[in-house]
């Protein structure tokens, strides 16, 4: 077949009786290759949630599947992909044995349906739903061991959020079948994050570095035109680029999930991403065999347009702000971080009364903690923004991953960076208590890991920094081992500093110096003064994170408040001068808003 050489030329579909003899790659040198529409979407479309997860169909209504891949070949497309996307024990509900006969399934019902024609057959894997102690990394394994069994040798691992087990999986697959293909694609919103906060930037970077990925890309998540958008701002890719978009952005029309019909606008925007740059293109949620016919159609016609040239991106310089409290930090100031919990009610007198008290005497930071225990208190960073306006005081706002999705934390990171709040700690967050969970749902998109990557990667764009996250640090913990193998993740995901839990009792203290020692990132050590006798055996026994000692509760019994307060500053003190070599400053938690003790103890210390 005859082609122009510069044009974004696409595959033509031969029918002959040789099969899938012609590899891949091989046809990806001769140019663009056009995937396959949306499975799911359009299995909804033509039969209903019937059944609820169309993988099953590879059981139950296999000619449907056999016929919706008839289509989008009949439509023109050069790849198609089998129906296995959700085919895992998670996703399904299903013991293994059932997920292996459904990708055995769909796997022969593909490859039926491009038997006698040059079409490409591609093994499909999605994310696995995380859950909590689920060995996911076993689960990839399995199943791709499956797909080679069957025969498989091209893989796409699609809509994925961040990079998990997609290296150990694509090495396994390689060391197995050293001439397999393998795509890994991630679903990309337009801000150019994922919904688990990992940057466009970071995938590039992580993609072209690893060597057993042949082509990687983006699907999901975006429509044409912000696809296309996103596949220009990566420069000079050295492997191969596809690009599946969605069809454009549904509606809900009573319980069902619609896109317009847009398959003309769908078919421009496809040449345009090959223009763009992208080698592989096809369709993600919405599309339909409508829509690849009309890319191929188009693609036909304009065989001889020469290939546009990618748009560069138009870079803003964002003025950078100072930080003042990490300034003090890298000078060698020892610094006190106080935590002052956020009212209950919309009375703020008392809590900027306090933080005025501890500002004046001293005090460099005021920390807010963001609904703590799950119970609904102010928002911890509209207090901050408060506090940086009125107080001139720099705030470090609690950041738990309970409440808010992607999209609203960024949306809050933005707002507090512009109000010059640069400064962060992140958490997980409680768990909402049992007996509110049927009215109470939590988000937990992403923990405080991928929170930190996440608040890394925005700050090299979109804010103006330097923005610094501070992630908590249990000196506490029965297992310290794990901690510090978890603070050490931290800090390769962005941590910069930890604020840790109070010291009370001598092995606290000796996991303290540990941390000192292992750990290249800031530490302010957590002090919290003990007021009663009551006080004490409470923290020691329902504040998850905090031990105190024997010795120190003895301490306090038979005391009334003013002889408790004296012990509570003196011993404070003690325990705050025992930590200061192993320490860059205090991180000071606030009793009872009894702000007067801790400046009693800021003064002693200073």
């Amino acid at each position: 077949m005859q082609r122009t050489q510069s044009a974004p030329w696409i595959l033509r579909r031969k029918f002959s009786d040789r099969g899938d003899d012609v590899k891949f790659l091989e046809k990806l040198k001769r140019g663009t290759i056009l995937f396959d529409g949306g499975m799911g979407s359009y299995y909804s479309e033509k039969h209903g949630r019937d059944p609820e997860f169309c993988e099953l169909a590879n059981i139950s209504h296999p000619d449907r599947i056999e016929r919706i891949h008839r289509e989008y070949i009949d439509a023109g497309c050069d790849v198609i992909t089998a129906n296995t996307f959700g085919a895992n024990t998670v996703a399904l509900d299903s013991a293994w044995k059932d997920v292996s006969t459904i990708i055995e399934r769909g796997w022969y019902i593909a490859q039926k349906a491009a038997a006698g024609t040059d079409v490409s057959v591609f093994a499909d894997i999605g994310p696995i739903p995380h859950i909590e102690n689920a060995d996911n990394k076993s689960e990839y394994l399995r199943i791709a061991d499956r797909f080679l069994e069957l025969g498989a040798e091209n893989f796409i691992f699609e809509t994925f959020s961040s990079f998990e087990s997609l290296s150990t999986t694509a090495k396994h697959i390689k060391n197995r079948k050293p001439d397999a293909v393998i795509i890994c694609s991630f679903a990309v919103s337009p801000d150019g994050f994922t919904r688990e906060g990992v940057s466009l930037a970071r995938i590039v970077q992580a993609m072209s570095a690893d060597e057993n990925v042949d082509v990687f890309g983006l699907n999901c998540s975006s429509g044409p035109n912000h696809m296309v958008k996103l596949i220009r701002e990566i420069k000079a890719p050295p492997k191969p680029l596809i690009a599946m978009p969605n069809a454009g952005y549904p509606t809900l029309v009573g319980n069902r999930v619609f896109f317009e019909n847009n398959s003309g606008y769908f078919a421009r925007g496809l040449v345009e991403l090959a223009g763009a740059g992208a080698s592989i293109i096809g369709g993600c949620c919405g599309s339909t065999p409508e829509h690849i016919s009309k890319t191929r159609r188009l693609f036909d016609e304009k065989a001889g347009i020469v290939r546009a040239a990618a748009a560069p991106k138009q870079s803003v310089e964002i003025e950078k702000a100072e930080n003042r409290l990490w300034a003090k930090l890298e000078s060698g100031k020892k610094v006190f971080a106080v935590e002052l919990d956020p009212p209950a009610n919309s009375d703020i007198r008392a809590f900027m009364d306090g933080a005025q008290k501890l500002r004046d005497a001293g005090a460099d930071a005021i920390t807010i903690a963001d609904c703590p225990i799950s119970r609904a208190r102010a928002d911890s960073s509209m207090l901050a923004c408060k506090l940086k306006r009125e107080l001139d005081i720099d705030p470090i706002p609690h950041m738990t991953c309970r409440d808010r999705n992607i999209i609203a934390t960024k949306a809050l990171l933005l707002g507090l960076n512009i109000e010059g709040v640069n400064n962060v700690l992140v958490v997980t967050g409680d768990p909402v208590p049992t007996a509110e969970r049927g009215t109470i749902k939590s988000v937990f998109n992403f923990n405080s890991v991928v929170l930190a990557s996440y608040i890394r990667d925005l700050g090299e764009e979109f804010i103006r920094g330097p923005f610094r996250v501070f992630g908590a640090l249990n000196l506490n913990a029965l297992n310290f081992e794990s901690q510090l193998r978890h603070a050490k993740e931290k800090l390769e995901h962005g941590v910069d500093a930890f604020l840790t839990q109070p010291v009370h009792s001598p092995r606290a203290l000796e996991n303290l110096k540990l941390a000192r020692r292992e750990l290249s990132g800031r530490i302010l050590g957590g002090v919290m003064p003990i007021v009663s006798y009551r006080n004490a055996c409470y923290m020691n026994s329902e504040i998850a994170g905090i031990s105190v000692s024997d010795e120190i509760i003895r301490r306090y019994e038979g005391l009334d408040k003013e002889q408790a307060s004296r012990l509570a500053v003196s011993l404070t003190t003690e325990i705050a001068q025992s930590m200061a070599p192993y320490v860059d400053g205090y991180y000071m938690i606030t009793p009872f808003m009894r702000t007067d003790l801790i400046c009693e103890i800021m003064k002693n210390l200073k």
